[in-house]
């Protein structure tokens, strides 16, 4: 059976299609009880007036998009309840207190072109230099507000999640538990995070007179990466006593190769990494990491 349009619904009305708009929009008057006469009409034939019309009318979708072009692999793994997933969680409770609806959307959407357009704004998780997602919601004169500064794009509102300082405490507290040799692991991805992560290590190093040692893993690879690239630094270098991984799946990767190794941590080999999650917290024994305040950070994004 067919669904019933608003032209059925106006004839069995016996108004004209722009009164039957008008008595669910609102935007223009309509006798009361003609209003309530096309609503009733409506429930008894089944029609229900489209979202996507009024959205056309109103010019908003009550709709905002949260996205990320990390991979898999970083943002969330195998817990399901990583990074994204942690922001996600929380800027969907800040949407709901606002009347919104929060669509999770994937990268490969944006990176190929083409995908669902019709959001009110969208919020970036730590979008890379040069982002496809920022180029695709751009193109869509989509409001952007992003959890991390873009890369040479202090045009685009953003959250700042303070990276550089976050990255010092990790390596000052590597420092006050009596660390000679530090390796970085960091992404090889032009992420703010990453930027400032790598900067802060190379100042570190350089003000302690350490040689440096940074490892740049593609994110993709996430923890397996890690584990052989430290498997085999750990190898060639067994005086490294510390290691500063700015993403969480690379320090599991780099447990991992210490226990292989016979490396116990904290007393072989210290570890921290920048985020808190279930990885860090889960890890045997836990790992130091920090506090990024994840909630209030995706509430203040939700606000922008």
């Amino acid at each position: 059976m067919a669904k019933p349009t608003i032209s059925d619904l106006a004839r069995a009305a016996g108004v004209s299609v722009t009164t039957v708009s008008h008595a669910f929009s609102g935007r223009r008057h309509v006798d009361p009880d003609t209003r309530a006469r096309i609503q009733t009409l409506a429930q008894e034939i089944g029609y229900h007036p489209s979202s996507t019309a009024r959205a056309l009318r109103s010019g908003r979708t009550g709709m905002i998009a949260l996205a990320s072009s990390m991979p898999f692999a970083v943002a969330a793994g195998p817990s399901r309840l990583g990074f994204l997933m942690e922001i996600a969680a929380s800027a969907a409770v800040s949407a709901l207190t606002r009347d919104l609806a929060l669509c999770l959307i994937p990268p490969h959407t944006a990176a190929q072109g083409h995908g669902p357009a019709g959001f009110d704004g969208v919020i970036l998780v730590e979008p890379m230099r040069d982002d496809p997602l920022v180029a695709h919601f751009e193109t869509r004169n989509t409001p952007i507000v992003s959890i991390g500064l873009v890369p040479d794009r202090p045009d685009i509102p953003a959250v700042d999640i303070r990276s550089r300082e976050t990255a010092d405490l990790m390596l000052d507290h590597l420092a006050r538990q009596g660390c000679q040799q530090v390796a970085a692991l960091i992404g090889a991805s032009p992420r703010m995070s990453q930027i400032e992560g790598a900067l802060a290590y190379e100042d570190f190093v350089a003000a302690r007179g350490m040689a440096p040692v940074a490892l740049r893993l593609e994110e993709e690879a996430g923890e397996e990466a890690a584990y052989h690239q430290t498997r085999q630094l750990l190898q060639v270098q067994p005086q490294i006593d510390g290691i500063f991984a700015a993403i969480d799946a690379f320090a599991s990767g780099a447990v991992r190769a210490a226990q292989d190794l016979g490396r116990p941590i904290p007393e072989g080999l210290r570890v921290v990494t920048r985020y808190d999650g279930l990885r860090a917290k889960l890890s045997r024994p836990p790992l130091t990491a920090v506090d990024l305040h994840l909630p209030d950070i995706a509430e203040q994004a939700v606000q922008l």
